[in-house]
């Protein structure tokens, strides 16, 4: 274990410093490591997204048919949000490792545990046929969907941005984000083709479950390309010169509790944005709105697409005009659109639905860009994976799994606009968070730990 401790002050930046990270690395290498963190968070995300998919669609009446319609979707949505509550648990377990063995063991396991929980659910038996027990296996494998989801984000963002030099760390720490946002569209593609192929009865009798056991072939080529990749050189490095730490997520508390707070509030917004826009309004605009099945998907698969432009976008403008300045803009667009969203959602045409979820995804991607960077910047190495990952996932209880929850309540209580109202402080907060944070941009990954 080392004995230094790093207790720097977030709103300073130092000068960059040389080392691993800013060594040249040929466009084929970095190419084959995006591909490695892009596809393999494709298939987390994947997995991890067609379950909020079926949660807004399917499962009130497939494991919660007797709660009734508003219970039932109440119910389903909680069963969503457990994942995010396993999160930072995920994180804490896989982040030791990580910090501790490496970057590419940690994610092959990550890449096994969510690519089974997936597979089960796809072949778990109805509450009719086995009452009370399929719920809650389905929330058992939820838990392990979100452990893995824990440690997977983390992993794939730093074997990019380990790896990347420091002008365009911005840029190829984004790929795995991008592997997110095609895996929304991914998800709600493949529910769209089933509900545009089979019938109401056919789709909620076995069709919902085709995506979920067509995951396995992702899988097997997520493993495929995970295992011909190498250790990052800041990893390596770090390990050669000091070792790893017995405890790291013990280190990182002590080390840098308040980076690991205001990161959090940091990217709290983007997930918020997120999972409102691809989970939550696909309820909304089939139950409150009234809108065709196919309508909404077909709006949030838009959506799917407009998140990965959003988050290339970002991610580029980042490291020209620092992760900051994108962030701040961000927070502050995000906050206004939060409060128009739900006006023009509830004139009820399906063009504002098509205008309303999409641009919400948008906005999204523009925050979730330059968020890997951000973070990875954020820690220093001996602590990266589970720090990191840490932020990340307590920012997805907070924004993830809170708002689609209370939503139906806030808005069945106060309305829509009290509901964007809540929106848009979130991302007051966020902006709050980032502003103390500072610039990170300029912050070399392998610097050294400091008393």
């Amino acid at each position: 274990m080392t004995t230094s401790r790093t207790n720097e002050v977030s709103t300073s930046v130092p000068e960059a410093e040389s080392g691993p990270g800013d060594e040249p690395t040929s466009p084929k290498k970095m190419r084959r490591v995006a591909t490695a963190g892009f596809i393999g968070t494709v298939v987390e995300f994947y997995d991890f997204g067609i379950y909020g998919t079926a949660s807004a669609l399917i499962f009130p009446q497939v494991f919660f048919p007797n709660l009734g319609p508003v219970a039932g979707t109440v119910a389903s949505f909680a069963t969503f949000g457990v994942a995010f509550v396993a999160r930072p648990f995920g994180s804490i377990l896989f982040g030791h490792f990580g910090d501790r063995l490496g970057r590419k063991r940690t994610l092959i396991y990550t890449l096994l545990m969510m690519g089974s929980a997936t597979i089960l659910v796809g072949l778990m038996p109805s509450a009719a046929s086995i009452g009370i027990i399929a719920p809650m296996l389905v929330i058992l494998c939820r838990v392990l969907q979100g452990i893995a989801a824990g440690g997977e984000w983390a992993g794939a963002v730093l074997f990019s941005s380990e790896h990347a030099p420091s002008a365009k760390r911005g840029f190829w720490a984004s790929f795995p984000n991008l592997g997110g946002g095609v895996a929304v569209v991914l998800s709600n593609a493949t529910f769209l083709f089933a509900a545009l192929t089979v019938d109401p009865e056919t789709f909620a009798a076995w069709g919902w479950r085709v995506p979920f056991l067509s995951s396995i072939l992702l899988v097997v080529v997520g493993l495929w390309v995970r295992l011909r990749i190498d250790e990052t050189p800041v990893f390596q490095a770090k390990v050669e010169k000091s070792g790893t730490s017995r405890l790291p997520i013990a280190d990182a508390l002590k080390s840098q509790p308040w980076q690991i707070v205001l990161g959090t509030g940091a990217v709290t917004m983007s997930f918020s944005l997120t999972y409102i826009g691809g989970t939550y309004l696909v309820s909304y605009g089939t139950k409150d709105l009234d809108l065709a099945r196919t309508s909404v998907l077909t709006a949030s698969t838009l959506g799917g697409i407009l998140l990965t432009v959003g988050i290339l976008i970002g991610a580029r403008l980042s490291d020209r005009f620092g992760r900051r300045n994108v962030l701040v803009v961000n927070s502050v667009v995000a906050a206004c659109w939060a409060l128009a969203l739900f006006p023009l959602l509830d004139t009820g045409t399906k063009l504002a639905f098509t205008i309303g979820l999409p641009v919400t995804m948008l906005i999204s991607g523009v925050s979730t860009g330059p968020k890997g960077a951000f973070l990875s910047e954020l820690f220093v190495t001996r602590y990266r994976y589970t720090a990191a990952g840490l932020s990340y996932s307590l920012g997805g209880v907070l924004g993830g799994a809170v708002p689609p929850l209370v939503a139906s309540w806030v808005i069945a209580s106060f309305g829509s606009f009290a509901f964007g109202i809540l929106m848009a402080a979130i991302c007051m907060v966020s902006l709050v968070c980032i502003v103390i944070v500072g610039e990170t941009r300029q912050l070399a990954l392998d610097r050294a730990d400091r008393d």
